[in-house]
């Protein structure tokens, strides 16, 4: 049996300002409402025999892996990390997760290990080198797919292949780390280096062998963590203060570079982890300028430029091999060549406490989504988007009045005692304190325009009474 798990736990803080803390890069739109998470969940369709997949994420993005299965017609499982602790830990919890599915059936069942953030053409090529690395998988080995190199490429790992195992496999004679271009072009003129895809496929007990063996602490906490799990529909809630207490480090480090166990398989496939704008920028189509635009964008004598607009437009004039990249509350504008530096601003944002690096204006949640259109000093004005049949939580704030605006569909709206149906044009005023429900009883979606005036717009000031969906009942938003 073959399980896919698809780690999604990265932030993507070099994909600023796109990408953020709560919306991260593997649940961006990328037009069309094509996503990273939905091509890797769609990429597991040329599979023979594989399972539907398992999703280990954060839990505060378990809304966007439950809204993007179910758009791909997936009926996959989501274990939920109460805070990241990097992938060694994230694939433990996987394992034992797999192994109790396939309890019964297959006592060592296979594991094939995906990030969601990829981007991997040839779905052919990918499921011949799965079917090829099963095998060196049924046999023992830890299986990483290794791509070959088509350039001196510094911002990948690489893989020196050792002895041929047959499958088209080798040993791994050792990991490299991001090496200089001159490391890079000595490399590819050797010959017998992939770079490393952070993709590995492998039996779930060989796994847990090798991570008690290398990194017990990290085996131990996860272990426990399992045993005191909590399980609610498609989520799956490790016990949150022994998952806590386990180091955080990457399998790599913890397992790969140790074990001799390790096998690499390479891919002729087209591949980038699409971890930067640059790279971006590389897969991009570029016109006869040599500029990749995405979204409402003018060039005048521009060269070699990123230029990405999501809600204005974006004009570059005189300028070359720049990377512009607009949203609706945040500019970035940076030389591709240091593009790779984002994070930095990233570090910066988060040491001044500021939104922009952790909230995007667009917040999907159960229910449907919301979007900040205008902020200011004690208002705030959203459009919320309810789906058919979906509802907010009763709830009540303390330190914010909000109106309400119907601009499509039908709400049924709960205000204090009063329970009627608002249609297109029609308002309701909610006081501070006051008991409050939004909730589509339609057939479309239903959009609203929110304004909130207080002392404090902050989305922890809610106390939630009610709330089919089973969130905390003083976090996050409706």
């Amino acid at each position: 049996m073959l399980y896919p798990v698809i780690l999604c736990g990265g932030s993507g803080t070099r994909l600023w300002p796109l990408s953020r803390d709560m919306y991260p890069k593997q649940f961006v739109d990328l037009g069309g409402g094509r996503t990273l998470f939905k091509d890797t969940v769609q990429r597991l369709t040329a599979l023979k025999g594989a399972e539907e997949p398992l999703v280990v994420c954060n839990r505060e993005h378990r809304f966007y892996v439950g809204a993007s299965l179910l758009e791909c017609g997936a009926r996959g499982r989501a274990v939920l990390e109460p805070a990241p602790r990097n992938t060694a830990p994230a694939v433990a919890l996987a394992a034992f997760a797999v192994r109790e599915a396939a309890k019964g059936e297959d006592d060592d069942p296979l594991m094939l290990v995906l990030p969601a953030d990829h981007r991997l053409q040839s779905p052919e090529a990918f499921a011949e080198g799965v079917e090829a690395a099963s095998r060196l998988a049924e046999a023992g080995h830890i299986v990483t797919f290794g791509i070959a190199p088509s350039g001196p490429e510094t911002g990948f790992g690489y893989i020196r292949q050792g002895e041929a195992l047959g499958e088209g496999g080798y040993r791994v004679e050792r990991f490299v780390e991001k090496p200089s271009e001159e490391k890079a072009r000595a490399m590819l003129e050797a010959g017998g280096h992939s770079w490393n895809s952070g993709m590995f496929l492998f039996r779930a007990s060989a796994y847990l062998d090798e991570l008690r063996a290398f990194a017990p602490d990290i085996y131990a906490c996860c272990e426990r963590a399992w045993q005191g799990r909590r399980e609610e529909d498609l989520f799956v809630y490790p016990d949150p203060k022994a998952f806590l207490a386990s180091p955080s480090d990457s399998i790599d480090y913890a397992v790969m570079e140790r074990t001799r166990r390790a096998a690499v398989r390479p891919l002729e496939a087209e591949w980038n982890d699409l971890g930067s704008w640059e790279a971006f920028y590389q897969v991009g189509e570029k016109d006869e300028s040599g500029n990749v635009c995405q979204g409402d964008v003018v060039q005048e004598n521009a060269h070699g430029c990123y230029l990405h607009g999501t809600h204005r437009l974006v004009a570059a004039l005189n300028v070359s091999d720049l990377a512009i990249v607009e949203t609706q509350d945040s500019v970035l504008v940076a030389p591709r060549s240091s593009i790779q530096d984002v994070k930095r601003i990233v570090g910066t944002l988060k040491a001044s406490h500021r939104p922009e690096c952790k909230l995007h204006p667009l917040v999907y949640r159960p229910w449907g989504s919301y979007e900040c259109l205008v902020r200011g000093a004690r208002f705030q004005v959203k459009r919320i988007t309810v789906n058919p049949g979906a509802q907010l939580s009763l709830q009540m704030h303390y330190h914010r009045a909000e109106h309400w605006v119907v601009v499509s569909g039908t709400a049924e709206i709960t205000n204090g005692d009063s329970v009627r149906l608002y249609t297109e044009n029609q308002s309701t005023y909610i006081p501070l304190g006051t008991v409050h429900r939004l909730k589509n009883p339609g057939n479309i979606p239903l959009v609203i325009i929110e304004i909130q005036s207080g002392s404090y717009l902050g989305e922890d000031d809610i106390l939630r009474l009610e709330d089919v969906y089973g969130r905390d009942g003083n976090k996050q938003t409706a």
